[in-house]
């Protein structure tokens, strides 16, 4: 690999990392660590082919332009949580990585998938839903030069933009909780 090789990839993982959290790479290897998955499986159950899922692990590219395979990734993120914390079998595991496969994403709060024993979506899973859609539409260092620009005459929408455009999960939700009635 030559030097703008090297320069291109380390762009495209530090995108990544803005994006996603991390580079796609450490982010798909833990999957299929904690799943039991190979790629080709995991490409399966993305909607990507083994090509696509190949060069967004090698950083040969940088986004995901599918927000339904976002949306999967984010699925598979909590399923192979819940595998972790004993809460879901590797049967259930297996049947919802098929159930995960045929989501076509769709609406921005979709319900059907992740929801509390009331029914209603869970507070987490919301918040990942609305970072998804920022992070869908700009990277995090557009996002938050959007809030610069705002702050000054709509500081709680730049709070709103840097929080889930561009923060932690985990402070997405405190900031959710804490704007409820």
């Amino acid at each position: 690999m030559d030097a703008a090789q090297q320069e291109a990839t380390a762009r495209a993982r530090e995108l990544q990392r803005n994006w996603y959290g991390e580079p796609l790479g450490a982010l798909f290897r833990k999957l299929i660590d904690d799943l039991g998955l190979n790629q080709a499986r995991l490409a399966a159950a993305l909607g990507l082919s083994a090509p696509m899922l190949s060069q967004l692990m090698s950083g040969q590219r940088a986004k995901i332009g599918n927000p339904a395979v976002v949306q999967r990734v984010q699925l598979l993120q909590e399923l192979a949580a819940q595998v972790a914390d004993g809460s879901v079998s590797a049967a259930e595991a297996t049947d919802r990585m098929d159930e995960i496969k045929k989501s076509q994403g769709g609406s921005v709060l979709n319900t059907t998938t992740t929801t509390s024993s009331s029914g209603a979506p869970t507070v987490k899973r919301v918040v990942r839903e609305i970072q998804s859609l920022l992070r869908s539409v700009a990277a995090a260092g557009d996002i938050i030069d959007a809030a610069d620009t705002l702050a000054p005459t709509h500081p709680e929408l730049a709070e709103f933009l840097r929080v889930y455009g561009a923060g932690r999960t985990a402070d997405a939700v405190a900031h959710y909780q804490s704007h409820q009635s």
